[in-house]
């Protein structure tokens, strides 16, 4: 995997793959014929194709407006980068493009953003330290910090426990970047569309403007398309219903409820479910299947450690789960099949204070843009080092400050 912090596109050759001069709308709709089997198992899988260049560490999903055009993970809004004529020329940072787009009404997020946070351990949370030296969601340790500059990370394309690590700590220090899906075909992968995806609920019918504001507002979940965790609520508000939040005026217990569904073949797929979990494919509803049953185990997780479980039977059906989770202090709570699908969180407000869940967390966080920033300022330009020095700087304080938020013991 190439490890740079420079940005290039993601170009298919002409007659391969995905006309990327097409418009958006005719461009989806090709790409919803390729995808893969869902379900029902009722589609069938499209032809590989060719494997393309590397791309940057972002991604945008642009406002409906406009004349935008798709250039692979990178949407192109209403112009290139303000006197820039070539993708080269763009800052050799992501902060400023995540304003730019911002600016512009577009959605921000992360791409493959397991690249650059490797590590051995299979824990969730876990604290080791990464590299910071890939193209995934390195930076996004730092651009968090800074209010409305990054509204998603992705999941579901690169090994999930470098994916959903950074984002768990990130939570538990207070921060409420959403979850969604990815597939980055045919760059990390040319296997298939649809190796991951964002399932949205949107009111009324569908507009891809209400797709991509329920993605920003956490009312979808990430899923490999073979386990479905569908109208999470807690306490009857549901993830991404207004702010995600329910106010608590002291310690209580939770009412959790989801509608759940997965399909497994009935007879193990061993060389899958025995595989590493850095080995692809790296989110599949095989690699949740528990003992050699026909059953997955779905997990609600509080401040990213399991609060509780219960066994899902993978036969295709929907079943109504229900579970009761105490709640200590200000959390942030989600429902998984791990590594298949995971929810958005709603988050708990207890006694009006704010969701510090972990000092650990918060300190992981900290020495993670020290790290980040070793990695990545060598191939800042010179010309924008300073600036983005004070955005690290920035995240530091941040950080530090939250510190000093979290209640001892904690």
């Amino acid at each position: 995997m190439p490890k740079r912090n420079a940005i290039s596109r993601c170009n298919s050759p002409p007659g391969d793959g995905v006309d990327m001069k097409r418009p958006l709308e005719s461009t989806a709709q090709a790409l919803a014929q390729s995808l893969p089997p869902t379900i029902t198992g009722d589609t069938p899988s499209p032809p590989r194709a060719k494997a393309v260049h590397p791309f940057p560490d972002f991604g945008f999903l642009p406002p409906p407006a406009g004349p935008g055009k798709y250039t692979g993970p990178v949407f192109k809004l209403s112009q290139d980068y303000p006197k820039t004529k070539r993708i080269e020329d763009w800052p050799s940072w992501t902060l400023p493009v995540l304003r730019w787009a911002k600016a512009q009404g577009a959605i921000t997020g992360f791409a493959h953003s397991g690249w650059g946070l490797e590590v051995r351990s299979a824990d969730l949370p876990n604290y080791e330290m990464p590299a910071f030296d890939g193209i995934g969601a390195n930076e996004y340790i730092v651009d968090v910090t800074h209010p409305g500059a990054v509204d998603f990370i992705s999941a579901g394309d690169t090994p999930h426990v470098w994916e959903l690590n950074i984002w768990y700590h990130a939570l538990n220090a207070g921060f409420r970047t959403r979850i969604s899906g990815e597939t980055d075909w045919p760059c990390i992968t040319d296997d298939r569309v649809g190796l991951a995806r964002s399932y949205a609920k949107v009111d009324g019918g569908l507009t891809y403007r209400k797709w991509i504001d329920a993605v920003a507002a956490g009312r979808n979940y990430v899923s490999d398309g073979r386990s479905h965790l569908m109208d999470f609520t807690v306490n009857g508000v549901e993830a991404g219903q207004g702010a995600s939040e329910i106010p608590l005026a002291r310690a209580a217990i939770a009412k959790v409820k989801l509608r759940a569904a997965a399909l497994l073949d009935p007879t193990p797929n061993d060389l899958i479910r025995n595989s590493r979990y850095d080995a692809a494919p790296y989110w599949d509803v095989e690699r949740a299947r528990v003992g050699n049953g026909r059953s997955v185990s779905v997990e609600i997780i509080v401040n990213g450690a399991v609060a509780a479980r219960q066994a899902l039977a993978a036969d295709g059906g929907i079943h109504e789960l229900s579970f009761d989770v105490p709640i200590e202090r200000s959390s942030w709570i989600a429902a998984r099949i791990l590594p298949s699908s995971h929810t958005n969180p709603v988050f708990a407000i207890v006694d009006g204070k704010p969701i510090r869940a972990s000092r650990a967390s918060v300190q992981w966080c900290l020495n993670a843009v020290n790290q980040c920033w070793t990695q990545k300022a060598p191939q800042i330009r010179a010309s924008e080092r300073e600036e983005a020095r004070k955005a690290y700087d920035h995240a530091r304080e941040t950080y530090k400050q939250r510190m000093t938020e979290v209640e001892p013991g904690r």
